[in-house]
Parts: structure tokens; C-alpha cells; sequence
């Protein structure tokens, strides 16, 4: 049994790392499935359940200690390379598209907690939900951590983000061939800006600046939330830190290379601390988290089609918004390269966004659906 603050944060480690390792070099299939952060949530999970962990006092401090300073360095780092500029030139379709994509998915979500009469518990759940499907993981776990979400709920809400997303995508990536009758049906007149993919940074990465950067960082966004509250502390830290990461991408902060790899980093060892908290015992909630994520799906799935009608969109546009949403940078790019590699680019921009509104949407929406339970 794990009983030391040093061991714990091992394992966690440990953890994180081999399913990097494996999702990154094995090349096995089962990854364009189950991502490596579900993956991971689910193996701390499993130690947490066959009592692995043992729960006293100082592995307590050190969960919340960890998470704590972890967070925000995670969303200082992920947003210091979002590119705005580039994002307002995509186009108009595309803009109308991606907006699109964000008011049907709050609707959605709103709609779903009304039909299902979510308690507070799954309200907040699907708050960081919401924080996933207009940005990533990433903002998910601010949203989450803001809103209080507990452990269990959360992982239901990872394993909705999962199997809905999965199914999402397949369903997107089947229906490209379809784009000439889909457009004639909207009486689209296609027209996209030929984007070339946004090169590298070059150098060498220098991840010991990175780090450094992130610690003071996530120091600022805690100092300031002692004299300066927005809700509550946790979402107060949860902003400064995207804050200052927006400020920072305008700067010269921007051009230091690796700082999204330290981020996914963090990101996968954030993940793994949360799992080691949840124990499942009651998998029927997992169903109807399921269930009602397929339905927020689908209400999306109708405004797309309805705007695309009004606004006169292409399939190329609305589908792209639509994953740059609820699947992000992992996937938005490969649909993207499904109608036209060079469009590559455009799929990572809009998906890049998300890092950005994804915090704010999620706990815009979160704030809704909890006052709606109540």
C-alpha cells in the first residue's frame, strides 16, 4: 500500500508517463478510440479501487497541494501559443460556423440538464463537459475544478467526453464524401481560404525556462486570488491563469518552444491525480451521462444543420467548428485534411481557440445548469 506523499506522487507520475510513452511510440490502435488521458484516469481509478492508495492525512495534502499549483501553470502554459491573429482571418463562413458551433452547444446543454432535471452534482459534472466540448481536456479540469466537482462525477463526465466524442467523430469523418449533395442542399457556394500549415517553432526547446515561467505563474494567479475574488477562489485562480497565458501570447513569452509539451505533461499527471480520488459504485449513472451527452449531440447536430441552411455554409465549415469544439487539436486537424490537406491549418486554429473560451464557456454554461438545479 501506498502511504507516503513521495510514493503517491511516484506512482501518479509513473502512471502519466508509461501511457504517454504508449500512445506516442507503440503506434496501437486502441488510441484512436480511448484516448491516453482516459486511459490513465481510469488506471489511477483502478489502484484507487483495489486500495493501492492508502488515504490518510499527509497523501490528502498532497492531492490538493499538487493539483492546486498544477492547474494553473497548465492553462498559463496551454494558451501561450494561441495565435488570434490568424484565428480572425479564417473567413466568414468559418467564423459564423465556429459561433454557431458554440451558442448550439450551450442551447444543448441547457436544454439536457431541463430534460433530465440534473442535481447539482451532475450539473456541475456536465459544466466541465461543457468546458471539454468548447475547448479540451484541459479546460475541463479548470471548469471542474472550479465548479467542485467530485471525483465520481467527474470521471462520469471523462467517460461521456470519451464514448460520445468517439462515435462523434466517425460519424464526421464518414459523412465527408457526402459534402457535394449536402452543399447544394444548404446552396453553399464553397469558397476556402487556403491556409498553409503553421510551421514549428524552431530551436531547441528549452523546457527549464517553461517550467519556470509556469511556476510563477500559477505563484501570480494564487496571490492575486487572495486579495481578488470572482466567484470563488478556485475559478479566480482558473482565470488569472488564462489571462495571463492570453496576455503572454501576444508577447515575446510566445516564442520560447515546448511549452505545450510541458503542458500536456501536467495535463496527463492533473488527470492522474484525480483518478486516484475516484471510486465508482454505482455504474448506472454512467449510462444516463451517456445517454444524455448523445442527446446534447443532437440538438447541436440540428442547429448545425439549420444554420448551415440560413447562413448558407458548406459541410467543410460546420463540421470542422463542430469537432474543433467537442474534439479539439487532436482530432479537428484530421477531419480538416479529410476534404483538403491544406486546410490542415484551419482545423488547428479553431481547435486552438478552444483552450481559450473553453474555461470561460464551461463555466459560463456551469454556473446555468447549477442555478437550473436548484
Amino acid at each position: 500500500m501506498i502511504s507516503t506523499p513521495f510514493s503517491y506522487l511516484a506512482v501518479i507520475a509513473l502512471i502519466a508517463m508509461f501511457f504517454h510513452l504508449l500512445e506516442s511510440r507503440a503506434s496501437l490502435r486502441v488510441f484512436k478510440f480511448v484516448p491516453a488521458v482516459v486511459m490513465i484516469y481510469a488506471s489511477s481509478m483502478l489502484f484507487a479501487s483495489l486500495g493501492v492508495f492508502e488515504y490518510n492525512e499527509e497523501i490528502n495534502k498532497t492531492y490538493k497541494v499538487a493539483k492546486s499549483n498544477l492547474l494553473p501553470a497548465m492553462l498559463f502554459l496551454m494558451l501561450l501559443q494561441v495565435d488570434f491573429k490568424h484565428f480572425f482571418k479564417l473567413g466568414r463562413s468559418l467564423l459564423i460556423a465556429y459561433v454557431l458551433a458554440l451558442v448550439s452547444l450551450s442551447f444543448a446543454f441547457i436544454s439536457v440538464a431541463i430534460l433530465f432535471d440534473f442535481d447539482s452534482q451532475s450539473a456541475a459534472a456536465f459544466g466541465a463537459l461543457a468546458g471539454s466540448w468548447m475547448g479540451g481536456t484541459a479546460n475541463m479540469i479548470a471548469v471542474g475544478s472550479a465548479l467542485e466537482v467530485s471525483q465520481v462525477a467527474f470521471g462520469y463526465a471523462l467517460i461521456v467526453d470519451s464514448v460520445n466524442y468517439t462515435l462523434w467523430v466517425m460519424l464526421l469523418l464518414f459523412i465527408v464524401p457526402f459534402a457535394p449533395m449536402f452543399n447544394r442542399f444548404s446552396r453553399s457556394s464553397v469558397n476556402l481560404i487556403d491556409f498553409t500549415e503553421k510551421e514549428d517553432l524552431g530551436g531547441k526547446k528549452q523546457y527549464l525556462v517553461i517550467i519556470t515561467l509556469g511556476i510563477i505563474a500559477s505563484f501570480l494567479a494564487q496571490f492575486i486570488a487572495e486579495y481578488f475574488t470572482i466567484l470563488n477562489y478556485t475559478t479566480t485562480i482558473v482565470l488569472i491563469a488564462s489571462m495571463l497565458g492570453v496576455l503572454g501570447s501576444f508577447s515575446r513569452l510566445k516564442a520560447i518552444n515546448g511549452s505545450s509539451e510541458v503542458a500536456m505533461g501536467i495535463l496527463y499527471i492533473i488527470i492522474a491525480l484525480i483518478g486516484s480520488k475516484a471510486i465508482f459504485d454505482n455504474f448506472w449513472d454512467v449510462g444516463v451521462y451517456v445517454l444524455a451527452g448523445f442527446v446534447i449531440l443532437l440538438i447541436h447536430a440540428f442547429f448545425m444543420i439549420v444554420g448551415a441552411k440560413v447562413f448558407k455554409l458548406d459541410l467543410f465549415s460546420i463540421a470542422v467548428a463542430s469537432l474543433s469544439n467537442i474534439g479539439g487539436v487532436a482530432s479537428a486537424p484530421i477531419l480538416a485534411a479529410a476534404y483538403n490537406k491544406s486546410l490542415v491549418s484551419v482545423g488547428v486554429l479553431m481547435a486552438v481557440m478552444g483552450y481559450l473560451i473553453g474555461t470561460f464557456g464551461g463555466l459560463f454554461i456551469g454556473n446555468i445548469l447549477i442555478r437550473l438545479s436548484q
